[in-house]
This record gives C-alpha cells, structure tokens and sequence, in this order.
C-alpha cells in the first residue's frame, strides 16, 4: 500500500524521473499538468510546442513532459520518447467522435521500441461534463486488456474541477489490470500517484 511505498522512499537519495503526458489536442493535458502541480488553471492555451514541470510525489522528483496534441505536432512525438519511465495519455471522455482517432495514436506509442514495458497511465479527462463515457468503456474501446508487455491504468477526472487530480481531492473512478482482468473501484490522485511510484520503483530495481 502507500504507506510501505512511502517507508521504502524514506531517506533514500532523492530520484528524477521522466513523464511523458501525451494526448489529442484539447483533451486538457496541460490542465492536468498545472493541477498536479497545484498552479492556477483558470486560463489556458493550447500547447505549441511543450511545457516542463516538476511534480513532486513520494520523494520523487517526476519531471513532467506536456507535449501538444495538434495534428501537426503528433509526429514529432516520437522524438521526446527516450528514456521514458510512465507514459501518462489524457483522453477527453466527452469527445466520443475522436475515440477512434485518440486510440489509434495511443496503440501507435505503445508500439514505439522506446516505450517497450514502459507502464502507461490514462486520464479519462473531462468527468464532470455529462456526455463523458465512464472509464471503464473507455478502456475497453482502447483495448488496453490487450496489453501484455506492460503495467497499466486508468483513472477518471476532471482536470478542472481538480476532481481526481488533485491529492487532497474526493474520490473517482479507477480501473486496472489484475489477474482477474479489469475491475473498478473508487480512487483518488494519491493511488494513482502511489501506483506511478510503485511502478517506477520497478523498473529502477
């Protein structure tokens, strides 16, 4: 649980990891973004090139890449790829007639040798609007059961309300990969931050 995460993170040096936020244009990355790093998010403008930002969780500096969505931009994204230790994808749940589109970008990435077994983190962006499809349809129309090679999650939002954002913030809905196939469960940031943790750990051992 978190409270281990934490104790094994206890008086260890300090580590900086690299995150990949990535996602269509407007599915609100760069709101997520300031939200985790509890910044204003009251004006907000589309990302042309990239933001920076570092996070911290867990005694982990994570050094957060916002790279824009626009269609012109997509192909560059292979470039800031390297090294990658989570891949974090925002998705616009109410956007339904681009689901198609964003994932077939996301099954694009994944399939990128940079991101091999890199542990992928999907925020089902936008909750609060009533249009949004749950998470859990969003994970079965991406197909993300179908991913063998690599720890994945995905976690229902509201990047603007700070709804399941936000650490201090209420609960949302969550879904992930077990044995058992996928199951839900109330959440907040603080489990999807304890599993970024966790899963980074991983890969540094």
């Amino acid at each position: 649980g978190l409270l281990s995460v934490i104790q094994k993170l206890k008086g260890s040096p300090e580590q900086e990891l690299r995150i990949v936020l990535l996602g269509l244009d407007n599915a609100g990355k760069t709101t997520l973004l300031k939200r985790l790093a509890s910044e204003e998010v009251s004006t907000i403008t589309p990302t042309q090139g990239f933001n920076i930002k570092s996070v911290q969780s867990h005694g982990l500096k994570l050094n957060v890449w916002d790279i824009g969505g626009q269609r012109s931009i997509r192909p560059y994204w292979k470039k800031y790829l390297g090294s990658t230790d989570l891949l974090i994808y925002v998705i616009d749940s109410a956007d339904q007639k681009r689901f198609e589109e964003t994932g077939q970008e996301l099954a694009e990435l994944t399939e990128d040798e940079s991101l091999t077994g890199v542990p992928l983190l999907v925020f089902a962006n936008k909750q609060d609007l009533v249009t949004a499809a749950p998470a859990a349809e969003i994970a079965e129309g991406l197909s993300l059961h179908t991913y063998r090679d690599r720890e994945w999650q995905i976690q229902a939002c509201s990047a603007l309300s700070g709804e399941g954002v936000q650490v201090e913030m209420g609960a949302c809905g969550l879904c992930r990969a077990g044995p058992k196939g996928l199951r839900s469960h109330p959440s907040s940031l603080q489990d999807g931050m304890n599993w970024i943790s966790s899963q980074i750990m991983n890969r540094k051992k």
